[in-house]
């Protein structure tokens, strides 16, 4: 019996201490998680089929921001690109020439600790706050450069919230999400569901809590395939919008990277953009 006991307290010692190292992973290594930046030189020299020009704004606490402004000649509008959570304008840029194809301009920046924005030297006291001032100033940079008619926010994945949030405080022409989440939240308690999610987590970036703010269109483009956030969670934060000005394009097999592959896309995206 003694034996028996001893064995239990050493098992419930041992998976404490699993427990206790999976909750100290995910408080600490979060951002690692969360963030996948590619950090260039400030020399590094950009390649583009398209003109552009590199754009430096002054973001929360007085870092640098960096991003691409794509002119086009007699552009039907400005598409406001927040982009999702790898790489940097390096690629993104290249990825935006759908659009300037179409005829539009792009403004595509890098975040904080992205690309050529810099690294904060201090440590901010609430840095997902950080993350959305630094999207106001990429809204003032358009609003400073087109008619706010004209603005097309866009978001993709991680880039859903910053431009939810950007919309919610302004009027632009409309708002394409291209598979958004719920909240960051939402999305940890669905891979971690074990573990205390809304006490360990110091980014909620709760996109559902702007949503409701947003005065324009707003379209949501997900992937029944998407294998980093699920449709289900597309839906969810549809489905907790009260607007009438709404709509929800499912891309059968879409995943989280490719949707720009399926006619599902291409054949709507003109009108989704031309929405007023």
């Amino acid at each position: 019996m003694k034996r028996t006991l001893k064995r239990g307290a050493i098992l419930l010692f041992i998976l404490g201490n699993i427990y206790g190292i999976l909750c100290g992973g995910l408080y600490f290594f979060q951002e690692n998680m969360l963030f996948h930046p590619e950090q260039l030189p400030k020399e590094y020299v950009f390649e583009f089929d398209e003109p552009f020009e590199e754009v430096y704004q002054t973001g929360e606490g007085g870092i640098q921001l960096h991003g691409l402004h794509f002119p086009v000649q007699n552009a039907k509008g400005v598409i406001l690109y927040f982009h999702g959570n790898a790489g940097s304008v390096r690629r993104w840029g290249e990825i935006t020439s759908f659009f300037t194809k179409k005829g539009y301009a792009v403004i595509v920046m890098d975040y904080r600790n992205y690309g050529k924005s810099e690294v904060p030297s201090d440590k901010v006291l609430d840095p997902e706050q950080a993350l959305y001032d630094d999207s106001d100033v990429w809204y003032a940079f358009a609003k400073a450069n087109y008619p706010e008619s004209q603005i097309h926010v866009y978001g993709r994945s991680l880039g859903t919230t910053f431009a939810t949030y950007v919309a919610s405080k302004n009027n632009p022409k409309n708002v394409t999400l291209e598979t958004p989440f719920y909240s960051i939240e939402d999305e940890a308690k669905s891979r971690f569901p074990w573990l205390p999610i809304k006490r360990l987590l110091k980014y909620k970036m709760a996109t559902h809590q702007y949503i409701n703010d947003v005065s324009c269109p707003i379209t949501i483009f997900h992937g029944t395939a998407d294998e980093v956030v699920d449709y289900t969670h597309g839906q969810k934060l549809f489905n907790s919008m009260t607007s009438s000005k709404k709509e929800f394009i499912t891309i059968p097999d879409g995943g989280h990277n490719d949707l720009v592959n399926f006619k599902e896309y291409t054949e709507t995206i003109d009108q989704v953009l031309e929405k007023h």
